[in-house]
């Protein structure tokens, strides 16, 4: 099953965070590689500080851009290695919410919110 998750991270006192009722979260900072991740991949999109759409799964889906292997286990989160980015970023236990456990890859997607590029 190939199931994709959206989630819509913004800039919230110089942090990228991100929310999600679906599964009880709030201003849940992306920090530990992750955040500068986020810098490089939204450098082309106007105002992704603003918000952005980003949708992740991991299995492979038609459109993903970026692919994280991971690497280790590392201060109760998970270290993600970028091929295309040749960067590591460090994501916390709350990728527990949509994963039944740590995926061995994740696979991205970065939009802007209007759906144009």
């Amino acid at each position: 099953m190939n199931v994709i998750n959206v989630i819509q991270p913004y800039r919230y006192l110089g942090t990228w965070v991100f929310d999600d009722q679906r599964v009880g979260l709030s201003k849940e900072p992306f920090v530990g590689g992750a955040d500068t991740m986020i810098d490089r991949v939204t450098s082309h999109i106007p105002d992704a500080e603003s918000g952005f759409i980003l949708l992740f799964s991991g299995m492979p889906f038609p459109g993903h851009e970026f692919r994280l292997q991971w690497r280790r286990e590392e201060g109760g989160g998970n270290v993600y290695y970028s091929e295309q980015l040749d960067a590591e970023g460090w994501l916390c236990p709350a990728l527990l919410r949509y994963f039944a456990e740590r995926p061995l890859e994740i696979y991205v997607q970065i939009k802007p919110k209007s759906g144009s590029r």
